[in-house]
């Protein structure tokens, strides 16, 4: 499954600015509820909940928020740069500057986990994370993303 079945080019923010992981996902929820038609709470206690149960920061600057929701149809992701590195509580202690969101419907089972799992290989690929961060705008963030996994490298 490539990356860009999981996010649309509308669904790339280049240069987020937070200051928290708290905002991060406020934020973000707030995207994804206006690009999925789903309520923005509801999209944001889905990823809070999923927080408390440990941190979806991966390591390396990197963070999966990631939650289902009942009323959505199909996969989705966004992906954000951020204007800063925040701290994700990440394992590494790594503040964290690249965000993928993936929400999935409640019946996705396995997959939510193959989706989850090429994000996961595609952004500790610390080639791709780094012509991520050095993107500035969305459509060459998409551009990287789009690369197939081979060339990507």
């Amino acid at each position: 499954m490539p990356i860009t079945d999981l996010v649309a080019p509308e669904a790339i923010l280049p240069a987020l600015k937070v200051n928290s992981k708290k905002q991060a996902l406020q934020e973000l929820a707030a995207k994804a509820a206006e690009l999925t038609g789903q309520n923005e709470r509801a999209v944001f206690e889905v990823l809070l909940q999923r927080e408390k149960l440990g941190t979806t920061a991966v390591g390396y600057g990197v963070a999966i928020p990631h939650g289902k929701l009942p009323k959505l149809e199909k996969i989705f992701g966004l992906f954000a740069r951020l204007d800063r590195p925040i701290d994700f509580e990440a394992m590494d202690g790594q503040p964290v500057d690249l965000v993928f969101l993936l929400l999935a419907p409640e019946g996705a089972g396995a997959d939510h986990l193959k989706a989850l799992a090429r994000i996961a290989r595609l952004l500790r690929d610390q080639d791709i994370a780094k012509k991520l961060r050095a993107s500035r705008d969305a459509q060459a963030i998409y551009s990287v993303l789009a690369l197939p996994p081979a060339t990507a490298a």
